[in-house]
């Protein structure tokens, strides 16, 4: 009998961690399924809740009882104190946020934060602390904790009283008796739960364990593209994530902030007295009509080819498919197999503006904001340091656009501040998904499913196809404005592409990317070819043409665009000792035959000489 009394005993041990920590458990458990079930994102048609969130949560409180199980009963008493003011103020922060700016805690939210002086501090939260706020679902995590405050008082008044009151005394051994079998069934229920939690939830930590072991922030973000995606369901893990974000982030910005400060411009000839460059997005080159594509989704681009104005490259191709990585190959003078990291070399921007151009940034999409993806994030932290866009860029857009004709509106309020010399980087939206959402419909939308000559597409396919190709359209309208504002001037305009973009172009039929590190060539030529293509206004081609006969020369080189910075010094006749012959395009010095290097492991031009 005392036996099976010890095995029971045993068995409710697994109850231990709950009994001893009973309000701790309960009220924090409250307070994560209130999260998990009211901040669902609200721009994602049809999101619910993480559908493993109760669960999850019941393991993770189950483990942190657990833990506080190894401290004495007294000091257990003030570990719980600081959980607490982390759980709850973690959970006030993120909720808040929820509800003032439609997201739940983000890296670029700590990274503003953290460039937030006090006077700013105080201003925001006059402005933001209201009556609304409270009476919003942050009143819910206020709820919880009020309650909590006032069951912790109840408690030592019920516990004095008790004291003071005499009760009969029962049979010892039938308390213990009963008191352990019902441990002893607690125990086999909870040690069931927890073992269907780890089967079911294991998945999604293993998930979480990689996403915080990148040695990066691209690492990161690229790791967000895999399956399965971590689920940071709980606002404290979000603020670690984001804290962790911000770590790697800095990391790479300790290098970028000391080279900046060793550029030497030997010389400068202003060569191009402005050069232009428009960076477009999510552009697949087989949906172009300039590449041969059979809907008329380029017709100003075709019309200024045929004129002799515009020169299309027909050999081009992004070293990744992700928009922050090839931000960074772009930006920097570091090319795909130089020694060390891209954030070791300069920005080329930097190198302009030192040099004595003035330089203009409009972007449609790198603009630190509350919600921001982590995406956006790993693309733009280093675009938006106020010390390194102070080095970069004179002249910066402060608000982002419905569409990319905000953009070109920017640019007519912010040309005033051009000067003799300008150097002007236009980002678009381009043609990023959703791509209904990249042109204005009541206007824009010329193409529609019935046009398309695809059996094998269903109809719903085939609307994709047609909106993409629409929002093709209208980025053509956008270039060609963009050059007619340059035409009276000794301009070129460059445009690229970020990356490629599948869009139901053979099997697999799919849109967006698919992220994998297998890239044979049906993938490199959906997602890494890109169109690319340099327009001379008319003084630029009277001015210099041996540049343009150069350039139209060019035209067919194999080219990957994380050697662009070293075509756009020669183009603004900037001498210094981090340009390189070799990587421009149009000099006859060009090394055509550097190997081009998908995500730093495929070879492109070995894959498409294998297909």
């Amino acid at each position: 009998m005392l036996r099976r009394l010890n095995i029971f005993k045993w068995i409710g041990w697994l109850f231990a961690p709950i009994q001893r920590n009973g309000v701790f458990f309960v009220f924090m458990f409250v307070l994560g399924w209130v999260c998990t079930q009211v901040e669902i994102p609200l721009h994602v048609k049809g999101a619910e809740p993480y559908d493993l969130s109760t669960l999850e949560l019941f393991f993770d409180l189950y483990i942190v009882c657990a833990l506080l199980m190894l401290f004495p009963r007294k000091v257990r008493f003030w570990v719980r104190i600081p959980l607490y003011i982390i759980l709850y103020g973690t959970a006030i922060a993120d909720m808040y946020c929820y509800v003032r700016f439609e997201s739940t805690l983000t890296p670029t939210m700590l990274m503003l934060v953290g460039e937030t002086n006090s006077q700013e501090a105080g201003e925001f939260l006059s402005g933001y602390l209201s009556w609304d706020v409270l009476t919003s679902p942050v009143g819910y995590i206020l709820l919880i904790l009020l309650a909590h405050i006032l069951w912790t008082i109840a408690r030592k008044v019920v516990g004095r009283m008790k004291r003071r009151i005499i009760l009969p005394k029962l049979n010892p051994v039938v308390m213990n008796f009963v008191g352990t079998g019902c441990r002893c069934i607690l125990g086999i229920g909870v040690a069931l739960l927890l073992v269907h939690a780890w089967d079911e939830c294991q998945m999604n930590k293993g998930a979480i364990r990689k996403l915080m072991t990148k040695n990066t922030i691209g690492e990161v973000e690229h790791q967000l593209t895999q399956k399965p995606k971590a689920e940071l369901y709980l606002p404290v893990y979000r603020l670690v994530f984001s804290i962790y974000a911000n770590s790697l982030a800095t990391e790479q910005l300790e290098p970028l902030l000391t080279v900046k400060d060793e550029i030497v411009v030997d010389s400068c000839t202003f060569r191009v007295p402005n050069i232009v460059l428009v960076i477009g997005e999510s552009y697949n080159k087989h949906h172009s009509q300039l590449y041969g594509y059979n809907m008329p989704t380029t017709p100003r681009q075709v019309a200024m080819a045929k004129e002799g104005t515009l020169v299309p490259f027909t050999d081009v191709v992004a070293p990744w498919n992700l928009t922050s990585y090839v931000f960074k190959n772009v930006l920097s003078l570091h090319t795909v197999g130089d020694s060390g990291q891209w954030c070791d070399y300069p920005l080329f921007p930097e190198v302009f503006r030192k040099a004595g151009y003035h330089v203009t940034f409009i972007t449609n999409q790198f603009l630190p904001e509350a919600g921001e993806a982590v995406y956006d994030f790993s693309g733009g932290f280093f675009l938006n340091n106020p010390e390194l866009s102070k080095a970069q860029f004179d002249t910066r857009n402060e608000r982002l656009h419905r569409f990319d004709e905000g953009v070109l509106e920017e640019y007519d309020h912010l040309k005033k501040e051009d000067q003799a010399h300008n150097l002007i980087i236009l980002h678009l939206m381009g043609q990023h998904v959703m791509y209904k959402s990249r042109y204005p419909q009541w206007s824009r939308k010329h193409l529609l499913a019935p046009m398309y000559d695809r059996p094998d597409l269903t109809h719903k396919q085939k609307l994709i196809v047609a909106d993409y190709d629409n929002a093709t359209l209208y980025n053509d309208s956008i270039v060609a404005a963009i050059t007619e504002k340059f035409a009276d001037k000794d301009a070129v305009v460059i445009y690229m592409a970020d990356h490629g973009e599948e869009i139901y172009n053979g099997r697999p039929y799919m849109y967006g990317r698919m992220h994998t590190s297998n890239i044979d060539y049906r993938l490199a030529r959906e997602e890494f070819e890109i169109p690319f293509w340099i327009w001379g206004s008319p003084k630029y081609r009277e001015n210099h043409p041996y540049g343009w006969m150069a350039i139209q020369a060019a035209k067919d080189r194999p080219m990957m665009t994380d050697c662009l910075p070293h075509l756009l010094l020669y183009l603004g006749g900037i001498y210094t000792k981090d340009y390189r012959d070799a990587y421009n395009v149009i000099s006859p010095d060009y090394d055509m035959k550097r190997p081009r290097i998908l995500k730093g492991t495929t070879d492109y031009d070995k894959v498409k000489s294998e297909k």
